[in-house]
């Protein structure tokens, strides 16, 4: 296993894809922070700005970056035939599977890292967290293991398939349709259960009289709802970003399981592919 880390972590940076990636997330970080601060210095209302409000929206497209680095990267293990190199030099299949999946977790938190270094150029005029630093190291922890299941994910995809362009093509998809869903579902949880509508009366326009909403979700569809978000990553990407984490205990074993089940599953599933 030290011998293919060595290799990987060797390739890893060396390889531009990784290095545009850090970049990229590094100068956006600076430039959605700095415009948070414009926004707050041409804002002349009472509402406070903070630096919370935009720290954590890398939350929310993290997973993207992974899908794309790590379909590229492991990717080319197969194009160059070189899991099958690795195997016929003695690896075990586990091994090279799970070398794989760290490589991939590793260079997921280095841009995540990338990012939280970014956003600090925000402190001087946003300041520092207003939700406390237990509180900030908990939002940490609950994105670093959603990483991780992101990684498992893509790792799965990319060690079953042997095809690059298509390892990319399903890892951005499953990361986009994942997304959807969670923002789906995040939205249906987000209707307020009454609403008021505008009628119009002989003084003008008037606001009528609260009634229910139609669209709001209750009873045992609301909890489900509720668990499919915390479970999902992209929803507890969503959750983080919004500063709304209810449930993290719910969010942090939902990302382990995850992690475990989809690399249990793939790792069974690498041992009988037939590696050409």
């Amino acid at each position: 296993m030290s011998r293919l880390l060595r290799s990987h972590f060797s390739r890893l940076w060396k390889d531009r894809l990784f290095w545009l990636c850090m970049g990229a997330v590094l100068v956006y970080s600076v430039v959605y922070m700095l415009n948070g601060c414009r926004q707050a210095a041409a804002d002349l209302s009472e509402y406070s700005y903070s630096i919370d409000s935009y720290y954590f929206q890398f939350a929310l497209w993290i997973g993207f970056f992974c899908a794309v680095f790590s379909s590229m990267f492991l990717g080319t293990e197969y194009s160059d035939g070189t899991i099958r190199n690795k195997i016929a030099a003695g690896h075990t299949r586990t091994n090279i599977y799970l070398s794989g999946l760290i490589t991939a977790f590793t260079a997921a938190l280095l841009m995540m890292s990338a990012w939280l270094v970014g956003a600090l150029s925000a402190v001087p005029v946003l300041g520092f967290w207003k939700i406390g630093v237990p509180r900030l190291l908990l939002f940490l922890l609950i994105s670093v293991l959603f990483v991780l299941a992101y990684s498992a994910i893509c790792a799965a995809v990319n060690m079953l398939s042997s095809g690059k362009a298509l390892s990319v093509l399903v890892s951005i998809l499953l990361f986009l349709g994942l997304l959807v869903l969670a923002s789906m579902l995040y939205n249906s949880l987000s209707e307020p259960e009454m609403i008021s509508g505008v009628q119009i009366t002989q003084n003008g326009m008037e606001m009528a009289q609260p009634s229910p909403n139609p669209n709001y979700v209750t009873g045992a569809r609301r909890e489900i709802y509720s668990f499919l978000v915390d479970f999902l990553p992209t929803g507890q990407g969503i959750r983080v970003w919004q500063l709304e984490v209810t449930n993290p205990v719910r969010m942090l074993a939902s990302s382990l399981f995850i992690t475990a089940a989809v690399t249990a599953g793939g790792l069974y599933a690498f041992q009988k592919k037939d590696v050409k």
